[in-house]
Formats: structure tokens, C-alpha cells, sequence
């Protein structure tokens, strides 16, 4: 199970990337191994020195009952006190913004990829649309 952030590498340049736990409610899990989540247009805020992921979509459950979990719930991360300064002190830079990249099961856990991104402009885009257009020409 591996659940990728595609429009992050779109829409951001990434200058590093930090690997993170996450707390899950027991559906959640049984829900992610399935491959019901996204992390489209999700981000990382941190809060009162703790990491939190914002807008993540982890779909019901089917089989949960009456203690099935919010869908699109903040989720905390679990990260070292380092860590968390560290990323604090680089989302103070003007243009970064901290983007989970990717989601994946590692021996039974699942983990979170946080990229620390910039922004990319207009220009940036088209130049990306660009070459991949002339790498599928290149393939023909």
C-alpha cells in the first residue's frame, strides 16, 4: 500500500524530505491498507510544538460500526522535538510550506513522507508540463 501526493511534485520544489508516524483510530488503519485515502491538497501545521496533518481523506470504513472516524480529521505525527524545531524554523522562511508527499505501510506502521517544499510559479509549471510532453514524444 503506497498512497502518492502527484501534485505536490507539480506544484512545489522539494528541498528535503522527513519520514513520520502518524496516529490512527482503529478504522483508519484497516481503511488505509485498503488504499481508500488521499493527500491531495493536504498540508502539515505545526501547533503548540506538535506536528498535525491538515485535510487528509482516509474514506469510512465499510465494516467499522458506530466508532468508524471523521474523514477528514487532523491527525498527529510523530516526530522528534529536533524535528519539530527543525521544520518550525524552515516554515518561517518566507515561501516554504511543509507537503506530506506520500503514504506507505513500513513492518505494519504506517508512515508519512513530509516534503519541505517551495513554491513553484506559473512559469515553473509550463516548464514542467513542457518536458514531460517532450519525454512522451521522445517514447514514440
Amino acid at each position: 500500500m503506497e498512497i502518492i501526493n502527484k501534485k505536490a511534485k507539480f506544484d512545489y520544489f522539494i528541498e528535503d524530505e522527513i519520514e513520520a508516524g502518524i496516529v490512527l483510530k482503529g478504522t483508519e488503519i484497516k481503511s488505509l491498507r485498503k488504499g481508500s485515502a488521499d493527500l491531495k491538497d493536504t498540508y502539515v501545521r505545526i501547533k503548540d510544538n506538535e506536528a498535525y496533518i491538515i485535510n487528509m481523506y482516509i474514506a469510512k470504513y465499510e465494516e467499522g460500526n458506530i466508532f468508524n472516524h471523521d474523514e477528514r480529521r487532523e491527525r498527529k505525527l510523530l516526530l522528534h522535538k529536533k524535528e519539530i524545531k527543525k521544520l518550525a524554523s524552515l516554515k518561517t522562511l518566507e515561501g516554504y510550506t511543509l507537503i506530506p508527499l506520500r503514504a506507505y505501510l513500513n513492518k505494519n506502521v504506517v508512515k508519512i513522507s513530509i516534503g519541505i517544499c517551495k513554491g513553484k510559479k506559473n512559469y515553473d509549471k509550463r516548464e514542467a508540463i513542457k518536458e514531460r510532453d517532450l519525454k512522451r514524444i521522445e517514447k514514440n
